[in-house]
């Protein structure tokens, strides 16, 4: 049976794989409403409990800093930042 040790092993590996740290350009074009979600995805990902995720627990810091620059951009260029935090404010008054 496998461990939750070889796994995060198994997730280390494939993330030090030479060239895995080079920069690669994606011509994405997807919806505003795929920005918005793909936004909500990745700051609940990165704000999940370590052990929600293996893999998201093996990142570096400098990762987490990347995924949350992509999602910031993403927004930019979508026009969505303003509305996107009116979102943020009113789920967390939700939450209450």
């Amino acid at each position: 049976m496998i461990t939750k040790n070889d796994v995060a092993k198994v997730f280390d590996t494939v993330l030090s794989i030479p060239g895995m740290s080079e920069p690669v350009k994606i011509d994405l074009k997807i919806s505003r409403k795929n920005v918005l979600l793909l936004s909500h995805l990745i700051t609940m990902g990165l704000d999940s409990k370590k052990e929600d995720s293996m893999l998201l627990d093996s990142i570096s810091s400098d990762s987490r800093q990347d995924l949350k620059s992509i999602s910031e951009e993403c927004l930019i260029k979508a026009g969505l930042v303003e509305l996107n935090e009116k979102l943020s404010v009113l789920s967390d008054s939700a939450k209450l």
